[in-house]
């Protein structure tokens, strides 16, 4: 029976502020397969993890990120709009700010077993260089670890592919394609990942394709066990804790 690998949505985000070191070591803490992130490029080239183009939502700053230096944007809490979290200690970590990816992959070093999907933020803004930059980083601090990089923009998977045929690639879908084998094939993706709705409204359609799914994002007790049930490649959630308690769970009936 294959099991179903648990990665942590930015990290463990429904319990800590998303997409910040503190967040990633959680997750990691939890017992999960793989972290996945997103990353954009600052203004002086920097790759910074973030989910929004802009500070707004998830900082006490403001502005767009590919107009921001990365002293600039490590100026800002990416910690104080979370207080409201039960399990995040802002008094002890209020000071968290925006990650780089060299960052994130130094926390993950002593965790080579930690599967890392970087989500590259590309379909509004295309970061000329971005590509290339991930690809470095992750040659350099990657520590041999298994990397998917995954997009919306399908440019920027094939840009990948082009610049290291051995990169392994992943579709980002919200919404139903024609014969997803053939794009699979004939773009020398490693997995689709697609929304946790396509997958449970559509069951039938993904039957044969339930091992090259990762699905995002699925947070219900319900949806969790459903995809755990259909054995697809990996789920992605804001609660990896959850996910790995009913996952473990179902070992003790085998």
């Amino acid at each position: 029976m294959r099991e179903t690998k648990i990665y942590g949505h930015r990290g463990s985000m429904g319990a800590y502020p998303e997409n910040t070191l503190i967040s990633f070591q959680k997750a990691i803490e939890q017992g999960v397969d793989g972290i996945e992130l997103d990353v954009h490029m600052t203004k002086d080239g920097e790759i910074v993890v973030i989910h929004d183009e802009q500070l707004d939502r998830t900082t006490d700053g403001n502005g767009f990120i590919k107009d921001l230096t990365l002293p600039e944007i490590k100026e800002y809490s990416a910690g104080a709009k979370f207080q409201h979290f039960e399990s995040y200690d802002y008094e002890t970590w209020g000071e968290e700010r925006v990650p780089t990816l060299q960052e994130v992959l130094e926390l993950l070093h002593d965790f080579p077993k930690v599967e890392l999907n970087i989500e590259l933020k590309t379909y509004i803004f295309p970061y000329f260089g971005i590509e290339e930059k991930v690809l470095s980083l992750v040659e350099q601090y990657g520590n041999n670890r298994k990397v998917v990089y995954s997009s919306f923009h399908l440019p920027s998977l094939l840009r990948i592919k082009n610049m290291d045929p051995t990169a392994k690639i992943a579709w980002l879908l919200m919404q139903g394609i024609s014969h997803p084998v053939d794009y699979m094939e004939t773009f020398a993706m490693e997995s689709l990942h697609i929304s946790k709705d396509m997958v449970l409204e559509n069951v039938y359609d993904y039957k044969n394709l339930l091992q090259n799914l990762r699905v995002w994002t699925a947070n219900s007790t319900d949806e969790i066990k459903q995809l755990l049930d259909l054995q697809v490649q990996a789920i992605i959630t804001d609660y990896p804790e959850k996910a790995l308690f009913f996952r473990n769970e179902r070992k003790m009936f085998v």
